[in-house]
């Protein structure tokens, strides 16, 4: 773009975070304008929720920074400003009903994500926001302050910047991980990324119960070496041909570290509202009523059908046997097995493949109040591109609109100083 203007505010990214940015440095009365490489802006955003969108969390700021496993007291302050109520007022203002699911998730009434992206691009056009589909390839800076960016198509100057890029995740949408280059140039470090909120591998697969889907189990992580388990939580999950999906296993992957042979093991409950004395008195319940019947055919009223040949292999039983021949042993071995089926992890699903990236720009050189760089002047964050990750249910979207909110607001007013 050939464009001779200063302008006070360059938002590079039309995610979630760059156009809450956006939104929020016009809503102040400073020229703003967006860089978005796709020709339709928050098109990661219009697929979250499957494509429903889980725009954020009922809930108080505290309980949003319990939700984040990963540097949750940086977002202190921000949070402190927009926190969920401030979210759902803003969607609400524009037109967008809301509506709180379980977990307290919250939602469009019209279930569409794209109601969600309408909303900040209605916004961001009625505000002033110029709106440019270019691809920024680099930041530029003098004397430790930004001046602008260029671009595939010329140059945007500007008096302040905030790189709204998000990760490395789903990057058919435009996440390729430019944001993060931006900010190593500038001498920003980026912590090691990997993907987060993603499924798991596991040794051997789960292809003979691939498409089952599990409510109300327990999955519990186990690292080797390690007492207390990196998770446990109760809920919903699935099998897939390479291994585990589902809530709870993205969940579980946001708070696992590198994953090598033998260091992480999945163990499920499939029982969790019966312990261990009282399952085994319904297992020997159920035995006692189909003496003659083979174990595979018995166990099908207590288990799906198609782990009860994974689970008698894991225990180390003939699924061939008569309930009536089965030993005490072997059926504590079962009983075992049912409230803590093993798989060992192999490694994450790729990155493309993950909600969102784990890792970013480290928080210890972003002011956490203004989310302005500690190293360049004017140099602002907001959203995924920063090193901070929550859990599934609207925490994330959370953490990129009040980044954002923090960004535009305090990028805005750097401009009426300047």
């Amino acid at each position: 773009m050939k464009d001779n203007k200063i302008y006070d505010v360059l938002v590079i990214g039309a995610g979630a975070a760059g156009m809450f940015a956006a939104i929020t440095a016009a809503k102040l009365g400073v020229d703003t304008i967006i860089a978005e490489r796709n020709e339709k802006v928050g098109r990661k955003l219009a697929i979250t929720g499957k494509g429903r969108c889980n725009v954020t969390n009922n809930c108080d700021a505290g309980t949003v920074m319990k939700n984040l496993p990963k540097n949750p007291k940086f977002m202190y302050s921000a949070l402190s400003e927009m926190p969920p109520s401030e979210i759902m007022a803003f969607f609400e203002g524009a037109g967008v009903p809301l509506k709180t699911e379980r977990g307290n998730r919250v939602f469009p009434v019209s279930n569409k994500a794209y109601d969600i992206v309408d909303a900040l691009y209605e916004s961001m056009k009625k505000l002033g926001v110029k709106i440019v589909t270019d691809r920024v390839t680099e930041v530029s800076a003098e004397n430790g302050a930004v001046t602008g960016a260029v671009t595939q198509h010329g140059y945007i100057a500007a008096r302040n910047v905030i790189i709204a890029t998000g990760g490395l995740s789903y990057p058919v949408t435009g996440s390729t991980g430019d944001g993060y280059g931006f900010a190593r140039a500038l001498g920003h470090t980026v912590t090691a990324l990997k993907p987060s909120l993603v499924p798991l591998e596991t040794q051997g697969g789960c292809a003979e119960m691939m498409g089952l889907s599990l409510k109300n189990v327990a999955l519990t992580i186990r690292e080797s070496g390690r007492k207390k388990p990196v998770f446990r939580e109760m809920g919903e999950m699935l099998f897939t041909h390479f291994g585990i999906s589902g809530p709870l296993v993205l969940s579980a992957s946001s708070v696992m570290g590198e994953i090598t042979e033998g260091r992480y093991t999945a163990f499920i409950d499939y029982k969790p509202a019966l312990d261990t004395e009282t399952l085994d008195a319904r297992v020997m319940r159920d035995f006692d009523e189909r003496k003659n019947m083979q174990l595979n055919n018995a166990l099908r009223k207590l288990l799906p059908e198609s782990v009860i040949p994974a689970v008698l292999r894991s225990a180390g039983i003939d699924g061939a046997k008569q309930c009536n021949t089965v030993t005490r042993a072997e059926r504590t071995a079962l009983v075992g097995t049912v409230k803590a089926f093993p798989l060992i992890i192999t490694s994450y699903r790729p990155i493309d493949e993950a909600i969102i990236t784990d890792g970013g720009v480290s928080v210890k050189e972003i002011d956490p109040k203004t989310m302005q760089s500690k190293l360049v002047s004017g140099l602002y964050f907001a959203g995924e591109i920063i090193d901070v990750t929550g859990f599934t249910g609207g925490f994330n979207l959370t953490e990129a609109f009040a980044t954002g909110y923090a960004a535009g607001r305090s990028a805005a007013a750097s401009a009426d100083d300047r």
